[in-house]
């Protein structure tokens, strides 16, 4: 996966609540390979049909919506579209659960921020917009905002690590652990024949 550290690109600006991941991609779309065109082109499409969300567009790479963004199934093909089309980040004040779980495991950034903060984002001009995940900010113009991410999603989006890179990281400790196990509790090791 790659890394995050900065992001600076074109915001798509959706300022609708409650998103959830039947609207990130419809269901109907799910029967079509995801490979090699990708899911990217199903993105948000009945929302757009209907008029209640912009069409992305190329260079857009960050997505502003409101609360409870990703809610509903547990669909990982939601983030699949969004990484897809080449959103790196979506910035909301909540997200569902499993979606933004999702989002880390396909190296897109879950930021969250206070409603306040985000209807601001909304209102912001045409400008582009920098995610910097180090510093946790969301900068654009002379607006500057602070986002949350779980501390553990944080390391893993920074290194571009999954879960499996997560547990290798730390093969040293767990190493010496085991060492140390082994002494305390001879005992407890699986027989040797």
């Amino acid at each position: 996966m790659r890394p995050f550290t900065q992001e600076t690109a074109a915001m798509l600006r959706l300022p609708v609540a409650n998103v959830d991941t039947d609207q990130l991609i419809p269901a109907r779309f799910m029967k079509e390979p995801r490979k090699p065109e990708g899911y990217g082109r199903f993105l948000l499409r009945d929302l757009v049909a209907e008029g209640t969300a912009p069409a992305p567009e190329a260079g857009q790479a960050i997505l502003v919506a409101r609360r409870n963004f990703g809610c509903g199934s547990s669909r990982e093909a939601a983030v699949y579209a969004l990484a897809d089309f080449g959103f790196r980040a979506v910035i909301a004040p909540s997200f569902g659960d499993i979606f933004a779980s999702n989002c880390v495991k396909n190296g897109v950034l879950p930021a969250t921020v206070s409603e306040a903060d985000a209807e601001a984002l909304l209102a912001s001009g045409p400008l582009p917009v920098t995610v910097d995940l180090a510093e946790q900010t969301i900068a654009c113009g002379n607006l500057v905002v602070s986002f949350a991410i779980d501390p553990v999603w944080r390391t893993q989006l920074l290194n571009g690590w999954d879960d499996i890179d997560l547990t290798l990281a730390e093969a040293d400790a767990i190493a010496a652990f085991r060492a140390r196990d082994a002494e305390a509790r001879p005992w407890a090791a699986p027989g040797r024949n």
